[in-house]
């Protein structure tokens, strides 16, 4: 499956997604996940940021695809709240990315190395 096999329905989960959180920011930290990370501060969501990374990396070196694709939604999410905590919209990133297309990484990292 590619990524270009997924649907309308499903294509604009990340931006979806990311609407949630700015949603959710000052909602109860009692009663939502998002809040609470957001009361705990940006400290706490890199923390998580880095902890989602390193469990997908072991579900990938286990080869363990479930475990794989429900530890980057987790590594997803932190990301996207990382970014409101920031004040980075997704459409930064995906302008970043649509920028890079059909230049080699190499290539693109080199412009980007300072001197």
């Amino acid at each position: 499956m590619s990524a270009q096999d997924s649907t309308p329905e499903n294509a604009h989960v990340l931006d979806e997604l990311y609407d949630v959180i700015l949603e959710r920011r000052n909602a109860d930290p009692e009663s939502s996940y998002t809040a609470k990370l957001f009361a705990r501060g940006e400290n706490k969501i890199a923390q998580k940021l880095g902890e989602e990374a390193v469990e997908t990396v072991i579900a990938a070196l286990k080869e363990d695809h479930a475990a794989l694709a429900s530890e980057s939604a987790d590594l997803l999410y932190h990301l996207l709240v990382l970014w409101a905590e920031k004040g980075i919209a997704p459409e930064e990133v995906w302008d970043k990315l649509e920028k890079r297309k059909g230049t080699s990484g190499i290539t693109e990292k080199a412009i980007r190395k300072p001197e």
